[in-house]
């Protein structure tokens, strides 16, 4: 048995080493497998456990108590059950000798090339491209929330702050490969702990003092507002627990990849439990409907801050470089692509002919999204559409039927029908939510403003 276990792993570095000669300069580069299954767990962490968690209290505002830590619980388990199967059709695909390094090469595979071209690939660019834009977005107004604290009749606007945030992206966007960003992504994780437990220990501080509001959890009585903010809340935790780039991460992974990833996604949830749960109910403990979209709003009222000016300060710096890292890391299929378009796969990764082409493009990138960061400070309510649309069919949707088309489970076996449930289930409420989220647009529009200092 010894034996064969060291066949099969000999045979798939021989796989993956004659795979290698064929590969395009972006997955040569950008898409490098050399990480360990830690390394993997690093990277999934941040693209998932990251800022949007702070948004989870307002989610609740909507849902109550129960219906709230009930989604959250269903998020958590569907999704660690999809990414599973995701995992599980990767690894089977490169057992066979075609390891898959992205999305939407799974999706030419398993449902043929027009869906990987003109379905997944264009809806996996939006969802981390959008998540590039947002993150710049969140990153200067946490910033902006700094200034203010230090300075409160300051000057400066909003806009000013996304494009110095956009500079620090500038930088981080040179960073070679998906691999390279391992220590960023160890460092970020940390910081999600970091400012996670500032939430909740802030959010506990004031639910205990008599500074907070009154606590109300109340749901809406008008029957339209409740309906629609039920489904509005469903996108903000789908796109919460949304990733839309696993095949991407797996991709990192030194082969044999068998195993690996369910170990990754084991710390990633680890994280995840702890994050999410302690920020969502401490938040709507302490604020109940009054929660704001971003929990740390909450934390100052009326221009008075409810919690010490140090404790704020802290805990946006915290956000602020985890955000960093999350855009970077969303970056990557953008990056991947770039290289593929402009690099040279037989040239050298840091040849004078690869290195400026990729120094030029990325920069063009990070630009062009810290423009629309900064003309369009209401992204939010233009990336829940987003979620509505990219993330619950990448992350809910796609995994098991991907996993139904290639293991081809009998129609007698409970996974084919809980997988075609969770399909069916997500796809109507994808379509639902992303009615719910052009509702809001519209409802908010007459308040958008470009370059709006809000």
């Amino acid at each position: 048995m010894g034996t064969e276990f060291i066949d099969n792993n000999s045979s798939s570095h021989n796989e993956y080493h004659d795979h290698e000669k064929e590969l395009d300069a972006g997955a040569l580069f950008v898409l490098k497998s050399k990480g360990s299954w830690v390394h993997c767990g690093y990277h999934l962490s941040t693209s998932i456990v990251a800022p949007p968690l702070l948004s989870l209290p307002f989610a609740f505002a909507s849902l109550g108590w129960w219906g709230g830590i009930l989604c959250l619980v269903i998020g958590a388990i569907v999704t660690f059950y999809s990414y599973n199967l995701l995992s599980m059709v990767l690894e089977h695909h490169a057992h066979l000798g075609r390891r898959h390094l992205r999305f939407r090469d799974m999706a030419n595979d398993i449902l043929g090339p027009r869906w990987g071209k003109y379905y997944v690939g264009p809806i996996q660019f939006m969802v981390c491209y959008g998540a590039v834009i947002g993150s710049t977005l969140l990153g200067g107004q946490c910033m902006k929330a700094i200034y203010l604290l230090l300075n409160p009749n300051g000057a400066m606007k909003l806009y000013q702050f996304v494009v110095i945030f956009g500079g620090l992206m500038l930088i981080l966007a040179q960073m070679p490969s998906f691999h390279s960003l391992r220590h960023i992504n160890l460092i970020s994780l940390l910081l999600c702990l970091a400012y996670s437990a500032c939430a909740t220990i802030g959010s506990i501080y004031i639910g205990n003092s008599s500074k907070g509001p009154i606590k109300d959890y109340s749901i809406s009585n008008d029957k339209e507002t409740r309906i629609f903010g039920v489904f509005n809340a469903i996108a903000i935790i789908a796109t919460t627990f949304g990733n839309g780039i696993i095949p991407e991460i797996q991709a990192t992974i030194a082969p044999p990849v068998k195993g690996k990833m369910f170990k990754g996604l084991c710390i990633c949830y680890a994280m995840l439990s702890t994050t999410f749960f302690s920020v969502a109910i401490s938040g709507y403990w302490a604020f109940g409907n009054k929660a704001e979209g971003l929990i740390l709003s909450n934390f100052t009222q009326n221009g008075h801050n409810l919690v010490p000016k140090s404790f704020i300060f802290l805990t946006n710096i915290f956000t602020i470089l985890q955000l960093s890292a999350v855009a970077v890391v969303y970056l990557q299929p953008t990056n991947e692509v770039l290289e593929r378009t402009f690099a040279d796969a037989k040239s050298s990764e840091f040849s004078t002919r690869n290195v400026i082409p990729r120094l030029i493009s990325r920069s063009i990138s990070v630009i062009i999204s810290t423009t629309i960061a900064a003309m369009l400070p209401f992204f939010g309510d233009i990336n829940a559409v987003i979620g509505a649309f990219g993330f619950l069919p990448l992350d809910f949707v796609l995994p098991v039927i991907f996993f139904n088309l290639t293991f081809k489970p009998s129609k007698k076996k409970p996974i084919y029908w809980i997988n075609m449930s969770i399909a069916v289930f997500f796809s109507v409420l994808g379509v639902i939510a992303a009615v719910a989220a052009v509702r809001q647009i519209s409802l908010d529009a007459k308040t958008y403003q470009l370059f709006a200092n809000v």
